[in-house]
């Protein structure tokens, strides 16, 4: 393999193509252009070009008994599919499914509107041509004006299909505030694959936010503070004293629902998600 390797470590893995689904010991090594996965006697190279969809967890129903913490890459070979499932440790795993995401979305040209919606408001914003490249923890696609959207700040996303192709449309907190952005790339392959590596990283926040528990009274002031509401306002808006008021957002700091910096009070990410689930209820 003449190219830079980027990962590359000793694993259990499965191969739809083994004669049983058993997962063997091996050698997985992934470099800009490809993906291999060999032991003593075998060894299988995936053209990062051919991989359609990477997962974290899910196994295929016929291989549930063998594995633990694994990552799942589909694959086309000639006209078929396949799949290759990896067992590591939950951080081997999770280094494992940034760097490959990295070598298949990192340069590749995209477009972007952004803000595309600032709360509810339209901003009229046109595409523009960017760079996708996949940080820790965040997407940025840099351009003129780069924007950048920190994965811990993703409260909803959805793939859209236009006249003019595909895109994703991704509403995130931004500086405090609820905006929506949305990202072109032509290739729907790799518009698919940023589409999955948001929705991992939704999913685990998700997760976080379902250990969480909040009163009304805590939930009324996460909508007011979604709504523009400042620390002063919420005595008047909740209908309580100061000091209550002091109580519950010392409340809400413990549970990480609120920050309060430079420009005042703003949800974290899973204050957003919260607020989100609560006013998609409530308009259904």
């Amino acid at each position: 393999m003449s190219e830079k390797v980027i990962a590359d470590f000793v694993a259990r893995f499965s191969l739809d193509t083994f004669d049983s689904p058993e997962p063997v010991k091996g050698r997985i090594v992934l470099s800009q252009k490809r993906l291999v996965l060999a032991t003593s006697d075998s060894k299988t190279t995936v053209p990062l070009a051919n991989i359609f969809d990477i997962n974290v967890g899910h196994v295929p129903s016929n291989l549930e008994s063998f594995f633990q913490d694994t990552i799942t890459i589909a694959y086309r070979e000639g006209d078929g599919r396949r799949a290759a499932v990896v067992e590591a440790g939950t951080e081997e795993v999770s280094r494992f499914k940034t760097v490959l995401f990295k070598a298949e979305l990192n340069g590749s040209d995209a477009k972007v509107k952004h803000p595309a919606r600032v709360g509810g408001r339209v901003t009229g914003a046109s595409f523009r041509p960017a760079k996708l490249k996949v940080e820790p923890g965040a997407v940025r696609f840099a351009a003129s004006e780069s924007v950048t959207v920190n994965l811990a700040n993703v409260t909803y996303f959805q793939k859209e299909n236009r006249d003019t192709g595909s895109v994703l449309v991704v509403r995130h907190a931004d500086e405090g505030q609820s905006v929506t952005s949305e990202f072109a790339i032509e290739s729907d392959r790799k518009l698919n694959l940023l589409g999955r590596y948001l929705r991992l990283e939704y999913s685990e926040l998700a997760q976080e936010v379902e250990e969480v528990t909040t009163s009304e009274e805590e939930m009324e002031a996460l909508v007011a503070i979604y709504s523009g509401a400042r620390s002063g306002d919420l005595a008047g808006t909740l209908g309580v004293d100061s000091s209550h008021v002091t109580m519950l957002l010392n409340d809400l700091r413990e549970k990480s629902l609120i920050d309060e910096g430079e420009k005042g009070l703003s949800l974290t990410a899973q204050g957003q998600l919260l607020v989100s689930d609560r006013i998609e209820t409530v308009n259904t």
